[in-house]
């Protein structure tokens, strides 16, 4: 007896879409289709549809995810510099604390909406959540 399976054939052919260009895209907080249109409203809210080419935006689920990656990036970024400066200059710890306190504030602020841009475009760009059904 043989069995005659097939792979599962997707039910649309969807349009191909480049990740790269989507995640610089997101990135600098632009819409991942047509790159013009601003992604976020306000600081951290992604828009329904990108004003520009109404390319609908609100399938996204985000979530915590942009959130974890800033905290992994600036930790692996801040902490080795830590430890560096304590061991090369051994400053006071109240000045070692207050400039990375201000450094570690200052990246995660910076970050956090271009990984949340970024994290939208890459959902866009691989077609998850409803991104790439019609309409």
């Amino acid at each position: 007896m043989t069995d005659t399976q097939q792979a599962p054939r997707l039910a649309q052919a969807a349009p191909d879409r480049d990740l790269w260009p989507a995640l610089r895209r997101g990135f600098r907080r632009k819409c991942p289709n047509c790159g013009s249109g601003p992604i976020l409203k306000g600081y951290l809210k992604v828009r329904d549809h990108c004003p520009v080419c109404r390319e609908p935006l609100h399938h996204h689920r985000a979530d915590d995810g942009p959130a974890y990656l800033t905290i992994l990036i600036v930790g692996h970024l801040l902490a080795p510099a830590m430890l560096t400066a304590f061991t090369m200059w051994q400053p006071d710890p109240l000045v070692l604390f207050t400039g990375f306190a201000i450094g570690t504030v200052a990246l995660s602020l910076y970050l956090l909406p271009r990984l949340k841009g970024a994290l939208v475009a890459f959902q866009w760009a691989r077609l998850m959540h409803g991104f790439g059904k019609a309409g």
